[in-house]
């Protein structure tokens, strides 16, 4: 796809994701140009960077460029826009890629890392979630819990630690790496970790807790 070429504003899905993170992309989403990054193909090979590089960030492009989403409730909303752009080497961690360009001016960016794990490159690499379905989901289960919960409690810091998560399982869609989601009888907890260990920053801890859902609040999509 090129930028020249027309564009619904409404997305359609990727296949692969929960119903619920379905309809979050497809109802609460909106599709705007994107680059090709193919007719840099040339160019960036002549510069050193392999081919198979190129196409992982084709393959994120043709899945998720162009797709704009709802702010994140954390890292001051996340990307702008799903883009991806020339990857770049790091002896330490291989291969990436930016994921998309931040809202804000930050102290860190959005990348894909070489194991396609979608995180944020700060003072440290740190993978957030497996994939960036994993990130999507995260955000459509945001949106959800928001709606359907009676309290939403933001816990901060040192707080964070003392979280008693007896009683809770995983949340799998998610995917999480260093954030996860967690679900107990009647509430979901989003545990926010990126900041504080990516940053070397353990004031940056944060956790979401979204209580008094029912059945579909826990499990809808």
């Amino acid at each position: 796809m090129t930028a020249a070429t027309p564009v619904s504003p409404i997305p359609v899905a990727p296949s692969g994701l929960t119903d619920r993170a379905r309809r979050f992309v497809e109802v609460d989403g909106i599709c705007v140009p994107s680059q090709g990054i193919g007719k840099y193909r040339e160019r960036w090979m002549e510069h050193g960077i392999p081919a198979v590089e190129i196409d992982r960030a084709a393959a994120f492009q043709d899945r998720w460029g162009g797709l704009a989403l709802p702010p994140a409730p954390f890292y001051e909303g996340g990307p702008r826009i799903l883009d991806a752009d020339c990857p770049e080497s790091s002896a330490a961690e291989g291969w990436s890629f930016p994921a998309g360009e931040c809202r804000v001016s930050m102290a860190y960016g959005f990348m894909i890392g070489s194991d396609g794990s979608f995180g944020i490159d700060a003072y440290l690499w740190t993978p957030l979630h497996a994939s960036t379905d994993g990130w999507v989901e995260s955000l459509a289960l945001a949106a959800h819990a928001g709606r359907r919960a009676t309290t939403v409690t933001k816990i901060k810091g040192k707080a964070v630690e003392s979280l008693d998560l007896v009683g809770f399982e995983p949340v799998p869609e998610v995917q999480g790496v260093t954030d996860t989601w967690w679900r107990g009888k009647d509430s979901l907890i989003a545990l926010y970790r990126g900041e504080a260990v990516g940053m070397n920053a353990p004031q940056c801890l944060e956790a979401h807790v979204y209580g008094g859902l029912d059945e579909w609040g826990l499990h809808g999509g």
